[in-house]
């Protein structure tokens, strides 16, 4: 099973909705909306001429607002589809930014330099089976002393089945999780049927990952709420944060975490 290629199809698939969705609102982003969320902003901190890594950019709207922060972006995606766009976002939106297509696995063949700040955030690791692999990755392309900011979806999340009335999913990473999904998560109405190969991840060994790469965690945060409604059954308690209508606060929902390279 070539996941890999499975995956590229599926989000080739989803970026053409995307762009269009109401979700990602690229019409506003385009009249100076940022895209990026009040946790993840936090922890970047003044980024101000920074050069800066952002693994697993989907079509770069992150990465580009990243840019009208002061960042000195880079983008990596592994989806063809969402690198054009993310081109061609840029152009419309006057913002200077590099974009890589590749596997992140490969990333460092496509890399010349070592960035000051590493940032992947929301639905980026599930994607990944080797998480060892993927901290070195983020080791090898940060400066010494450089900053990694991860946010993501809690794997408490991920544990359960779609409407959230059950636990359907392990905890932990015991294998692939293959599964065919109509539409998509910014438009559950999209005219598509993709396969997807996914990978539970829990938070120790995403911990254990980063620790054993010399990549030393200063701080870890949870959160009960994300930032995104895109989950079903999902309810507005305050602007712009969102938790499931059942579940209300009792579950994580997001965490961060900043780790400095040693």
């Amino acid at each position: 099973m070539n996941y890999i290629e499975i995956n590229r199809d599926s989000w080739n698939q989803r970026t053409d909705f995307h762009v269009k969705s109401e979700f990602y609102d690229v019409e506003g982003f385009l009249k100076g909306n940022s895209s990026l969320n009040e946790i993840e902003l936090e922890l970047l901190g003044d980024i101000r001429g920074k050069s800066l890594l952002h693994l697993q950019c989907h079509f770069g709207q992150d990465t580009l607002s990243l840019a009208r922060l002061g960042a000195i972006p880079t983008g990596v995606d592994l989806s063809d589809n969402a690198i054009a766009q993310a081109n061609a976002l840029a152009k419309a939106a006057g913002i200077a930014a590099d974009f890589i297509c590749c596997d992140l696995y490969e990333l460092p063949q496509h890399l010349e330099k070592q960035f000051d700040i590493v940032f992947t955030s929301y639905g980026t690791i599930g994607w990944l089976p080797d998480l060892d692999k993927w901290a070195k990755v983020v080791a090898a392309a940060l400066k010494p002393g450089g900053k990694f900011v991860f946010v993501e979806f809690h794997p408490v999340v991920w544990m359960f089945n779609d409407d959230f009335d059950s636990i359907a999913y392990n905890y932990f990473n015991t294998g692939p999780i293959v599964e065919e999904e109509a539409g998509t998560y910014a438009d559950r109405d999209a005219p598509i049927n993709q396969k997807n190969v996914t990978w539970n991840h829990g938070l120790g060994e995403v911990m254990t990952s980063l620790l054993s790469n010399n990549l030393a965690i200063k701080l870890f945060q949870e959160f009960n709420y994300s930032p995104y409604a895109c989950f079903k059954h999902t309810v507005e308690f305050e602007p712009n944060k969102f938790r499931i209508k059942n579940l209300d606060d009792k579950i994580p929902m997001v965490y961060a975490l900043v780790a400095t390279k040693v």
